[in-house]
């Protein structure tokens, strides 16, 4: 347990990252206040800490500003995980009003009380670019404008550059990290979860396993456990303070590769198949492109934050799969 505990706000405290971020904070004994309107997050997900003594939590939306004025002022740490994520099939309106105002209203809190801010941003902010692995200070390229999944990558640009000028103009620390395809319990049960999340579904309910394009396109994938301490790490050391880091493991597969893992570690049996979907069948009527390869550099995170990659993938994925299971067979009761 750490021995100098800390109060810390977290928002977006009842999504996939918010309450298992939550979990590790108590654990470690520090104060935490987490912020969720439950548009995404759930209750589910952090009832257990509901009742801990050292949590408090808000049902209040980032957007307003009067529920973010009315918060306690004594806070050693933000750490602002809410967002709304990739308009891939629309919204793209809610995905850039809320990640910008949402994020500036936060700065402008911890502004307002000189708090350190720690901000989740993605390694969708590489974009289309070609200079792999990608590093923290490599080039961000981003596609067409009307391609609707851009919206997300910009949204969060636009957060790190404004998170910047706020430590830049105000005189107090931010971090901003990249997360590269986090995945485990408590994750999103369809594409705001990442394609693990469908694949386990669709095995698990003997749907056919759909798949973007050919299959080829890679990531990475990091168990939320190795995610949370990259979070953990950033927001408690101040080595970290004005830096940007990928979080993520740096094993390179392929989606078809993915979807096949799955399915050889399931201990249920099933009739999925893999069928593969043209990306003109995606968004139809608008420009479809996606993202060939997604690899980070970590080395700045081990260096600085001393985090790296403690789950293999293939135990990510049992784990995960045994907790969707088990979620899949309570819906069912």
């Amino acid at each position: 347990m750490n021995t100098n505990p800390k109060k810390i706000l977290v928002t977006g405290v009842a999504g996939f990252l918010g309450s298992n971020l939550l979990s590790k904070l108590l654990l470690e004994g520090h104060n935490v206040v987490g912020i969720d309107n439950l548009s995404m997050g759930s209750l589910k997900n952090i009832e257990i800490h509901l009742s801990h003594e050292n949590f408090v939590f808000l049902e209040n939306d980032i957007l307003d500003k009067s529920a973010i004025d009315a918060l306690d002022t004594d806070f050693d740490v933000i750490i602002h995980l809410a967002a709304y994520k990739i308009p891939r099939y629309g919204k793209a309106v809610d995905t850039l009003r809320i990640n910008s105002k949402g994020c500036e209203n936060m700065l402008e809190f911890a502004r307002s009380i000189s708090c350190k801010f720690v901000l989740a941003s993605t390694s969708d902010v590489y974009g289309m670019s070609n200079d792999l692995p990608f590093v923290e200070d490599g080039n961000c390229v981003m596609g067409d404008s009307k391609v609707p999944r851009w919206a997300y990558a910009v949204s969060k640009l636009y957060d790190e550059h404004l998170a910047l000028a706020y430590m830049e103009a105000y005189n107090f620390p931010v971090v901003m990290l990249r997360f590269f395809g986090s995945y485990g319990p408590n994750q999103h049960l369809s594409w705001w979860g990442g394609p693990q999340s469908v694949f386990i579904d669709c095995i698990l309910n003997n749907k056919d396993i759909p798949i973007h394009g050919d299959g080829l396109q890679t990531r990475t994938f990091t168990f939320v456990d190795d995610t949370v301490a990259g979070i953990y790490a950033a927001a408690i050391k101040p080595e970290a303070n004005g830096e940007v880091f990928n979080i993520g493991a740096d094993q390179e597969i392929t989606i078809l590769e993915l979807a096949n893992t799955i399915k050889r570690i399931a201990d249920v049996p099933t009739d999925s198949k893999i069928t593969l979907i043209p990306y003109d069948q995606i968004s139809v009527g608008r420009k479809y492109q996606d993202v060939m390869r997604r690899v980070p550099d970590t080395t700045k995170a081990q260096r600085i934050l001393g985090v790296k990659e403690k789950t293999s993938l293939e135990d990510g994925l049992r784990q995960t799969f045994e907790w969707q299971k088990n979620i899949s067979l309570e819906k069912s009761n």
